[in-house]
C-alpha cells in the first residue's frame, strides 16, 4: 500500500489515445526529475508509467493518471494514479503472473511495473475498472 504526504495537487492527464499515453510518460518523466529521481529511478518509473498507461487504454477502454509528488517526511516520491471504468480484471492473480498476457505480448505489463516501483496497490472490480496507485521513493 502506498503511503506518504501528498504535496500539492496532482497533475490529471486523460487516457484516451495512444499519444496521451506519451503525454503521461512526460509528465511522469517531469515530475521524476523534479522530486530528483536518480536518472535509473526516472527510467524504472517512467517505463513501469508507461505499461500502465498503455493497460489503461487497451484493456480498461481509456481512462486517467494522476501524477503527483509525495512525502513520507524522510523523502519524497512521484505518486501516480491510473483509473479506468472498463471491465476490471476477472483474476487478479493470474494477471500478475510473469508471462501471463491476454494480448500477445511479453506479459510483463502488471508484474513487470510492479517490480520497477516501490509501491503499488490495485483495485479492481469486474465490470467497475481497475486503480492502480504506484510510487516511486528517491534514494
Amino acid at each position: 500500500m502506498t503511503t506518504g504526504v501528498d504535496l500539492g495537487v496532482p497533475a490529471t492527464q486523460a487516457i484516451r489515445s495512444d499519444e496521451d499515453v506519451v503525454r503521461v510518460r512526460q509528465l511522469v518523466r517531469t515530475t521524476a526529475v523534479a522530486v530528483r529521481l536518480t536518472l535509473v529511478d526516472q527510467t524504472k518509473l517512467v517505463t513501469a508509467a508507461s505499461e500502465l498507461a498503455r493497460n489503461t487504454l487497451i484493456y480498461g477502454g481509456g481512462g486517467r493518471a494522476e501524477v503527483s509528488t509525495v512525502s513520507d517526511g524522510r523523502r519524497r516520491g512521484v505518486r501516480i494514479l491510473f483509473a479506468d471504468e472498463g471491465p476490471g480484471i476477472p483474476d487478479l492473480d493470474l494477471a500478475l503472473t510473469d508471462g501471463y498476457t491476454t494480448g500477445g505480448g511479453l506479459g510483463l505489463g502488471l508484474s513487470g511495473a510492479r517490480r520497477l516501483v516501490d509501491d503499488f496497490d490495485i483495485q479492481t472490480a469486474v465490470g467497475e475498472g481497475t486503480r492502480i496507485t504506484v510510487t516511486k521513493w528517491s534514494r
